[in-house]
């Protein structure tokens, strides 16, 4: 009876880990660009306490095998890329994507990660900058005598100097897509970088094929459904208190069994 007790405990032990990112996706329900995570579960190995009989006697049918389970593990989260809501922002210098894609941000080691949040601002120099002062590629440099910035939804960068009445094109923004983008490694401030499992990028202007398209003064909000994490919740915990039950229980049967030596 103690292996019921193991078994249960790693249910238990599931569900917490459960409860710990269903609180993570409610922590970031108003994180721009965020990608709800999904637990993915197994089962343990089986002991087998009575394989199936080779030898069939005449007029008797194979028996199943007895195998009893040993619990359940956590295997794997899954982050999933559902395109989440567009705000409309006004600010010039906040961008979404609709459809795949993601921006490309170079890092300090010249490193490039891969964000969904598109609430850029301009550094001293005029550079397209994410809120953590990281470079958005290919470098945007917004010059200072310009009255007026417009980002157009495949991307290119046109602005209106002082004095003229002519836009001018500085520059096109181009995003990155992934063969299996819940492969990609979250590294925290928003951004991923790739993996074996997600796949080399794949890098294009935007509003080319499959690759979606710019829209300036919106941002993607996160795709989180509070009403179904809250499901998942209360799922979470009836399954925790479950496990704890049989615990008491096996508990229970241990002292039944120990007390009728006496």
């Amino acid at each position: 009876m103690e292996q019921s007790l193991r078994t249960a405990a790693t249910g238990m032990g599931g569900q917490q880990r459960v409860m710990e990112i269903i609180a993570h996706n409610i922590a970031n329900i108003n994180t721009i660009g965020y990608k709800r995570v999904r637990p993915e579960f197994q089962d343990l190995l089986y002991e087998t306490i009575r394989p199936t009989s080779g030898l069939v006697e005449i007029g008797t049918e194979p028996q199943n095998p007895i195998q009893i389970g040993r619990g359940t593990t956590l295997t794997a989260t899954t982050r999933e890329f559902m395109q989440g809501d567009l705000t409309e922002t006004g600010n010039p210098f906040d961008l979404a994507i609709n459809g795949e894609g993601f921006f490309m941000i170079r890092l300090p080691d010249n490193t490039i990660a891969y964000t969904r949040d598109g609430s850029f601002k301009l550094d001293a120099n005029g550079n397209l900058i994410t809120t953590q002062g990281y470079i958005v590629e290919p470098g945007i440099v917004i010059p200072d005598d310009a009255q007026e910035v417009r980002i157009g939804r495949d991307g290119v960068v046109n602005i209106l100097r002082y004095g003229s009445t002519d836009f001018e094109e500085i520059g096109q923004l181009e995003l990155a897509r992934f063969i299996n983008p819940a492969g990609l490694k979250a590294i925290g401030d928003n951004l991923f970088i790739e993996t074996p499992a997600s796949g080399r990028p794949i890098i294009e202007p935007a509003s080319s094929a499959n690759m979606g398209k710019v829209l300036q003064g919106f941002l993607e909000e996160s795709n989180v459904e509070l009403v179904e994490e809250m499901i998942n919740m209360i799922q979470s915990q009836r399954g925790f208190e479950l496990n704890a039950k049989v615990i008491r229980t096996t508990e229970d049967m241990i002292a039944t069994a120990v007390n009728l030596k006496r």
